[in-house]
């Protein structure tokens, strides 16, 4: 169980100011002080200093927050069995990115509820920011992200490869027949909140080629993917999405992917928790479960 100084500690690194910290906890900032000093003590390391009046993170501080992050993680799992204790034989308390979310996970789950029926299940579907946040505050237990993580903070799986591509209404026939990445920013992009993994592919691979969403002629933001994909049905610009999204639209017509000769990036959909999980090798598990669920009913 998390010391109750560790938990001052983790509230100075959310806040990275003493003051703060200390009313959110409701003591005194001296005894903050306090608290951080004993822990810098304990493990002999400093764990936090000042760049001018800025308060940052040592590299110390941060193996220590890291390792503070999977102990409360794992403490509020085991808070939870132990109430559930002759409950339900599985649960899953998880969270999805919404291209995962909404196009990958109602087939995977099916599977799951079919050998499992008195299971406990609850997804949280956000953008993968906000995923990732409530990985640290411990709301869920793993998430299933497509967007870009720093990978010595989680422990991770590929889940599946996905092919990411361009598309447009078939009316809009410039877009329909463009080859080349630039003869596309003459349109009006239809992209996903920032934060979103499915926004965050697109900007890196623009970054790499001296680009950025910005240089196409518009760009509409919409945070809802079932929307994007409509104003793209309705020729209000071109958008770019996982395959898995637009699967069914492609196959009726409804969208058609534009052939781009320099655009044929894929990205992992990747299953992710706190290193140093005492439940890392049960995740582990769990993803090559729904590896076979998407194997064997053909989405992978």
């Amino acid at each position: 169980m998390l010391d109750f100084r560790i938990e001052t500690f983790l509230c100075v690194c959310r806040s990275m100011n003493y003051t703060r910290a200390a009313e959110e906890l409701h003591i005194t900032q001296p005894a903050v002080s306090q608290h951080i000093h004993y822990l810098e003590q304990k493990y002999g390391a400093r764990l936090f200093s000042y760049t001018g009046k800025q308060l940052k993170i040592t590299e110390a501080g941060r193996l220590l927050q890291s390792a503070a992050l999977s102990v409360r993680h794992d403490e509020g799992v085991l808070r939870e069995r132990m109430v559930n204790v002759g409950g339900s034989s599985r649960a899953l308390i998880f969270g999805a990115t919404r291209t995962i979310g909404d196009f990958v996970m109602p087939g995977v789950l099916a599977g799951f509820l079919r050998r499992f029926p008195d299971a406990v299940v609850r997804m949280q579907v956000e953008n993968t920011d906000i995923l990732l946040s409530a990985l640290e505050q411990g709301t869920i237990d793993f998430a299933v992200v497509e967007g870009i993580f720093e990978k010595n903070e989680y422990e991770s799986v590929s889940l599946s490869r996905e092919p990411y591509i361009a598309v447009s209404a078939p009316a809009a026939a410039q877009a329909c027949e463009a080859h080349q990445l630039e003869e596309l920013l003459g349109e009006r992009l239809l992209v996903r909140e920032k934060g979103s993994g499915t926004r965050q592919i697109l900007e890196l691979f623009l970054q790499g080629r001296n680009l950025s969403v910005r240089d196409f002629r518009q760009v509409t933001e919409i945070g809802s993917l079932h929307v994007l994909k409509e104003l793209c049905m309705e020729g209000c610009g071109i958008t770019f999405l996982y395959e898995a999204a637009v699967k069914k639209e492609l196959e009726a017509g409804l969208l058609k992917k534009i052939p781009l000769q320099d655009f044929i990036p894929a990205h992992d959909f990747t299953f992710l928790w706190r290193k140093g999980s005492l439940y890392g090798e049960e995740y582990r598990e769990i993803c090559g479960e729904w590896k076979r669920e998407l194997v064997s009913s053909g989405k992978l």
